[in-house]
């Protein structure tokens, strides 16, 4: 969609926007330049006055129109959003020698207008500086003490499979009895969502609990809201924050939801036993004290509990929830592969055991395909944003402090050096001439460096033992009267790619 078609389309005032855009020319003509002439930015399409290069830019699907650009002007160039000049990594090599090779220089968050607003600094995923430091390592060892990684969290989560399981049983026949199809989104996204809750909070929620389901619809909401083509124009600077209904409500989702973990964080700290420190919340509290009667300054304020919570709480729904729903839709797009999978499942667990971490090693082709499904599913397409830390050179090119960089993950995931049929969906890929599984470096659904995801072996955990869990009990169809080849795999837009919502058939063995 075009940046004239999005403005005409919005309600706004198209006058109001372009004396806003006059003004803001005239202030920017007078301004001098921060980027001293002694950086060498990488190569680029030309930009135009004010818009910079959003003209070319696929707002719905802006990581197609970067992989194409990347073709053009190689693995490294730059796109102007607006008057900012962005960085743009396309291809394992170059992701790979930018956040792990130099992952220093390249291991800031970066800092759009929104985020800034947001967070102000704060919290896990868009944490900088030292707040950001501090958040990651207490995050990183508290998680652990309450068992991501360990057999205890690998309890909860085959405990959690079962009740999914019994969730998609009552939909045999039901409510339609001529149908026995449903969408899977809410009870996976609560299957899920409660895994991260116990860790947060010390309990799970009851999957038809109003809270937990607002909880959600808030995630999900703003992810969508992160990335529609006004929000991306205000990011630039095109429009101002007041003419942006998307923004506003954003603010409201993150106000209704950080209003939540500030009733849960007082009510905690009121309640608050040494003794007796059982999830995220508990612990942090725990150090705020310790850290209050020792007189040092600290990041353990409500701030960053709120807003450390929320990312845990989000971050911990939504990817692994959406994989799984990808899961879903390309087995049955692919009955064979579905086969497969479940042949294996009955040759190494049977159908009475419950699916163990351990029972992955023996089941490289279920591996395999989970593997696949990430790839594929690409969830965070664009990855999160980042930022140089310092003055860096990369590939030749002298890069200042500050500047925005999308390395992309797109581009890493489909990246034609590296994988076969990078474009269609092939277990293959993980696969060695025998079947074993192997491991490939181009495999970043988390990301890499710094900034990799800190539940990543928690997501992975969860991503076997769910999807093993499902393909253990259930075979899965297309509604009654659809053609599986007529599911749609295009993704919906948003901060991460979900695929459209559908209704399958859960059919119990």
């Amino acid at each position: 969609m075009s940046i004239i078609k999005i403005l005409l389309a919005d309600t706004v005032s198209v006058t109001l926007i372009l004396l806003c855009a006059t003004v803001l020319c005239i202030m920017l003509f007078f301004k001098n330049s921060t980027k001293s002439s002694i950086y060498k930015f990488p190569p680029g399409p030309s930009p135009w006055p004010f818009i910079g290069n959003l003209n070319l830019l696929n707002m719905r699907c802006p990581q197609e129109t970067m992989c194409k650009l990347g073709e053009q002007y190689g693995d490294v160039y730059t796109f102007h959003m607006g008057r900012e000049k962005y960085v743009v990594l396309t291809g394992y090599e170059a992701v790979k020698e930018a956040l792990v090779t130099q992952a220093d220089d390249f291991g800031e968050r970066g800092q759009t207008k929104t985020i800034k607003h947001n967070f102000n600094g704060k919290g896990i995923v868009f944490g900088v500086g030292e707040s950001w430091k501090t958040m990651r390592r207490f995050t990183l060892s508290t998680l652990r003490d309450f068992g991501m990684g360990r057999s205890t969290i690998e309890d909860r989560i085959v405990d959690e499979a079962e009740r999914l399981y019994e969730v998609f049983k009552q939909h045999q026949g039901k409510p339609h009895p001529h149908r026995k199809a449903f969408n899977p989104t809410v009870s996976i996204n609560s299957a899920v969502s409660n895994i991260i809750c116990i860790l947060v909070f010390g309990d799970r929620f009851q999957y038809d609990d109003p809270q937990f389901l607002r909880l959600q619809t808030i995630v999900n909401e703003n992810i969508r809201l992160a990335t529609t083509p006004m929000t991306q124009l205000y990011n630039a600077s095109i429009v101002p924050m007041f003419l942006v209904k998307d923004i506003q409500r954003s603010l409201q989702n993150i106000k209704e939801n950080q209003t939540f973990f500030k009733k849960v964080y007082k009510q905690r700290k009121a309640e608050h036993d040494s003794n007796d420190v059982r999830c995220f919340i508990d612990s942090f509290i725990a150090r705020q004290k310790e850290e209050e009667r020792k007189n040092l300054r600290t990041y353990f304020d409500e701030e960053n509990m709120v807003l450390s919570s929320g990312n845990l709480f989000a971050a911990g729904t939504e990817t692994t929830s959406t994989t799984l729903r990808w899961g879903l839709l390309l087995m049955i797009k692919h009955p064979d592969i579905q086969k497969k999978v479940q042949a294996e499942i009955e040759s190494v667990i049977g159908r009475e055991r419950s699916p163990r971490v351990d029972d992955r090693k023996n089941m490289p082709y279920t591996d395999a395909v989970v593997h696949e499904i990430q790839r594929f599913g690409n969830v965070i397409p664009n990855n999160l944003l980042h930022e140089t830390k310092v003055d860096t050179t990369f590939r030749g090119y002298h890069i200042p402090k500050g500047t925005p960089v999308i390395p992309l993950l797109s581009s890493v995931l489909y990246d034609k050096t590296q994988w076969e049929t990078p474009e269609k969906f092939n277990p293959g890929h993980f696969l060695d001439a025998n079947g074993r599984f192997i491991k490939k470096e181009a495999f970043m659904p988390f990301s890499a460096g710094r900034r990799v995801c800190v539940g990543e072996t928690l997501a992975k955990m969860e991503l076997f033992l769910f999807f093993s869990t499902l393909l253990q009990k259930f075979t899965f169809k297309p509604p009654p009267g659809v053609r599986a080849e007529d599911m749609s795999l295009s993704p919906s837009p948003g901060l991460t790619s979900s695929p459209a919502p559908y209704e399958l058939c859960a059919i119990s063995h």
